[in-house]
């Protein structure tokens, strides 16, 4: 059995992010740098990642474009165990609600773990964030749906659109301003549904563009913008380049003539992967940006 992709986490918001795999129930985790050389060449067929740490006892192959990487029962075993799909009401643990800023006009808030810290808005690739309260889950589940209304915001967004609206940042204190603007309306609720066993927190906006490095031209740390997104990993494709930029799932790499390029390491998730050395891509990819589309081998 090889080591398998379990996918991009941001576990330290000083550092930066670290892939990680597993092999049977075994871990570890690779610390990424921006500025060194990333690349990767898949292999074989892609094999359901299983749910909940067990791998899946069919090996059922899983689509190349599926973000999730899981066949129908192991997806229904991880749901059945999802605090995102209400299955799980008498959980113990604090939680805290959240306003998280992806890009102008783009902002939602949600709710996570008070233990993971901010880990989960960094996963999300979320630029800015401010805390709201903490309490337990029903009441930080209460306050989502109470702001969602009075805010106007969602409390879940495509990944495309937060990818999309990332590539055209204004700048710290003007990201930082909108998120004050929608904590004050927060703020001015008072106890209109706001649940009394949520504590409020003050407003702090923490900034995620300089952990990001996307705070540049285009948003991937001065590269000019990323010029193709990868949508899905084939037998024998490559992706190589150097690495200028991480958010969310999501990695910016330099590949020389074919620009910079992005790949959800989402779709990494299931494959058998070698490393692979130079620069270049020969996956499956769609022009960014609003040009043409393309979505084949290059």
């Amino acid at each position: 059995m090889n080591w398998q992709c379990t996918g991009l986490r941001w576990p330290d918001e000083r550092g930066g992010p670290v892939l990680g795999w597993r092999k049977g129930r075994q871990t570890r985790g690779s610390a990424l740098a921006y500025g060194t050389e990333f690349g990767f060449r898949a292999s074989g067929v892609r094999i359901c990642v299983g749910a909940r740490g067990n791998a899946c006892p069919m090996a059922v192959p899983v689509p190349e474009r599926s973000t999730g990487a899981r066949c129908v029962e192991c997806g229904r075993l991880d749901r059945a165990h999802s605090v995102a799909a209400d299955t799980i009401p008498d959980d113990p643990r604090t939680y805290r609600v959240y306003l998280a800023w992806f890009g102008t006009g783009l902002v939602k808030v949600g709710i996570t773990a008070e233990e993971r810290g901010a880990a989960r808005l960094r996963e999300q690739g979320a630029v800015v964030f401010s805390w709201l309260g903490r309490g337990p889950l029903m009441a930080a589940r209460r306050a989502e749906e109470v702001l969602r209304a009075a805010l106007g915001v969602p409390d879940r967004i495509p990944y495309a659109r937060k990818r999309a609206v990332r590539a055209d940042l204004v700048g710290p204190a003007v990201r930082a301003a909108e998120v004050a603007e929608l904590y004050g309306r927060a703020a001015a609720l008072d106890g209109r549904g706001w649940p009394e066993a949520l504590e409020r927190l003050p407003f702090a906006a923490v900034d995620h563009a300089g952990v990001f490095a996307i705070d540049g031209p285009g948003g991937t740390g001065g590269r000019g913008g990323v010029v193709r997104a990868v949508t899905g990993l084939v037998d024998g494709g490559v992706v190589a380049g150097r690495l200028v930029a991480a958010a969310g799932p999501d990695l910016h790499l330099d590949a020389g003539g074919d620009g910079v390029v992005v790949v959800d390491t989402r779709l990494m998730t299931g494959w058998d992967l070698a490393a692979a050395a130079g620069s270049g891509v020969s996956m499956p990819t769609v022009t960014t940006g609003g040009g043409a589309s393309q979505d084949g081998l290059f």
